[in-house]
């Protein structure tokens, strides 16, 4: 089975399946299907953490597609610039493109197929065309102006004849199909071994033709970005050359009698964890059942939610990143989850509250130290949320896989957005926009640092079984996605909804949690919640001082899922949000 935020992806992935291919080699050619046919939320030079899990001996791993500043992005850089924020657009924000290179890891270590068979799809769709969304052309509407007149190599691409093209109509990208035809004439070209084409392809990008594309643009063309002016960037061929994607353990917490996986904390991943534990602390188990039944036990059980989750990513503030010295052991303790949990009180909370893991004192960065700045409208930054109340084209894309031998992958791949970033000329795709994340503050665990991780927003998820059971899960939503699941995962883990009724309920957030992206907004005590609650809870909600925001009755959330019941069963759900995101399966 296959789940994914675009319909193209999962009927590409179920082919794979069908087949022969096992789970990984299907999650690789749905997330080369996604970054073409979700150019304003992922793209074949952007990034892709991936949580996966083998069935045969029980191996559960992360592969980081999370590509690293550049060697000489160094905080003062940025400052001898005038900058007290990395621009959310443009070269100045671009890090190594991590995604093409963690499909490639997927496949050589795991999957059973050639290169050839899992990217032709994606190559065959950027050659031939595709169903272009309404949400994408949308995009390309808000950016237009910028496009056609700051960004001519992307006008080329998305501004076909110099018109925005239709929501529906035919789409094609040339220059990416040649992209990726010279990548796999580079793989063939390597003879007949599979993983001698597998890393010929790598070099060809991170070695090769694309990396120097890459240098030549983002060194030699100036282009203007969010600051309002025209910059270079500090991307170079060497950076692409000296990073690889990486295998690691994944961060773990034991809730409701299973074993959730995330990423470590140079992901917000741990963050869900964190929150699980605090309400396992104050007793969900038993605010779930009581909420399916009563306003007033809803009202509750959002408050709690709300709460905790705002305490959490306060943590997430104070510290996560990508450095030594996070106390994540701490952070998941029990001990500290018990901490936390005092401070749950029956009113909305202003402020952030970090805690002092293991006694230490905790530094949140100078602009969060100060008032809350407002949602500016700035087209192309971020991670393309559109609006606080998420009534967006969507954010991000994801991937679930389950195949008959019981190996899942979770994959959210995103970044390389064409309103973000201006199309590498002769490649066809844009630079992800990531280093926006890091702070340009020395001395916190996102500090911009060379080499250094940003702390992403992208978080794929495991959840296992003792028996073998379980399933991937995620979605889209920048700092949205480890809060919109843990609604989904307590009515499914707790609540006894199945999966497409847990991901169908609807759902809410906190927008008093800082963006990761620029221009780092937030609204103190700020709710988001789908009207479909009811108004005796967003009214009950405002009475504690909550700022609720109405959403809409279908607009919170993008969560798919793939996996295998105890019974053997496979399973899977998709999110009706948008009407896009398909379950496919037999």
């Amino acid at each position: 089975m296959v789940a994914s935020t675009h319909w193209l992806a999962s009927g590409v992935g179920m082919r794979v399946l069908e087949a022969g291919g096992n789970a990984f080699d299907a999650a690789v050619a749905a997330g080369f299907v996604v970054s073409v046919v979700e150019p304003h939320l992922c793209g074949p030079g952007g990034d892709a953490p991936i949580i996966g899990h083998r069935a045969s001996d029980g191996h559960t791993f992360v592969v980081c597609g999370q590509g690293v500043a550049p060697a000489r992005a160094t905080v003062a850089a940025y400052r001898d610039l005038g900058l007290d924020l990395v621009p959310g657009t443009g070269h100045l924000a671009a890090v190594v493109p991590g995604a093409f290179g963690a499909w490639l890891d997927l496949l050589a270590r795991y999957g059973t197929m050639r290169l050839q068979d899992v990217l032709a799809p994606a190559a065959a769709y950027a050659r031939d065309g595709f169903p272009l969304l309404p949400s994408a052309a949308r995009t390309i509407e808000t950016v237009r102006d910028m496009l056609a007149t700051h960004w001519p190599t992307s006008a080329q691409v998305w501004l076909p004849g110099g018109a925005v093209p239709a929501g529906g109509s035919r789409f094609t990208n040339p220059a990416l199909a040649a992209t990726f035809e010279r990548l796999l004439a580079e793989a063939r070209a390597a003879g007949a071994d599979r993983d001698a084409q597998i890393e010929a392809a790598r070099r060809a990008f991170y070695e090769g033709f694309v990396a120097e594309a890459v240098d030549a643009f983002v060194g030699g063309t100036p282009v203007v970005d969010s600051s309002g002016r025209a910059h270079t960037g500090f991307l170079t061929a060497d950076d692409l050359a000296s990073w690889r994607a990486t295998e690691e353990p994944t961060t773990r917490l034991r809730f409701a009698g299973r074993t959730v996986h995330k990423t470590a904390a140079w992901g917000q991943g741990p963050v869900l964890l964190q929150q699980l534990a605090v309400l396992d602390a104050l007793g969900v188990d038993a605010l779930v059942p009581a909420a399916a039944a009563s306003p007033d036990a809803l009202t509750e059980l959002v408050h709690t939610v709300v709460e905790v989750a705002k305490l959490a990513f306060a943590d997430r503030e104070a510290w996560y990143g990508d450095a030594a010295d996070v106390p994540l052991e701490t952070l998941l303790s029990s001990a500290y989850a018990a901490e936390r949990a005092r401070l749950v009180g029956p009113d909305a909370a202003d402020g952030l509250r970090p805690g002092s893991p293991d006694g230490r004192t905790p530094t949140l960065p100078a602009l969060l130290r100060r008032a809350a700045r407002p949602v500016d409208d700035v087209a192309g930054v971020g991670e393309p949320t559109g609006s606080t109340i998420g009534l967006s084209p969507g954010d991000t894309c994801h991937v679930d896989v389950v195949d008959r031998w019981g190996n899942r992958v979770s994959a959210t791949p995103s970044g390389g957005w064409l309103q973000s970033s201006p199309v590498v000329p002769g490649l066809g795709f844009p630079l992800p926009t990531r280093a926006q994340m890091f702070w340009l503050e020395d001395g916190l665990p996102d500090s911009l640092v060379p080499g250094r991780r940003p702390r992403t927003t992208l978080s794929p998820a495991l959840v296992l079984d003792d028996d073998g059971a379980g399933f991937a899960f995620g979605t889209p939503g920048g700092d949205q996605q480890d809060q919109w699941t843990v609604p989904f995962l307590l009515r499914h883990l707790l609540g006894g909804l199945d999966l497409q009724a847990a991901i169908d309920a609807p759902s809410w957030h906190s927008s008093h949690v800082p963006e990761s992206f620029y221009p780092r907004a937030h609204v103190p005590r700020g709710l988001v919640a789908e009207s479909r609650l009811g108004d005796a809870v967003l009214a009950g909600l405002a009475a504690r001082g909550h700022a609720v925001q109405d959403a809409g009755p279908w607009s919170l959330g993008r969560i798919s899922a793939a996996g295998v019941r105890s019974d053997g069963f496979l399973v899977a759900a998709a999110n009706p949000r948008g009407m896009q995101g398909y379950a496919v399966g037999r």
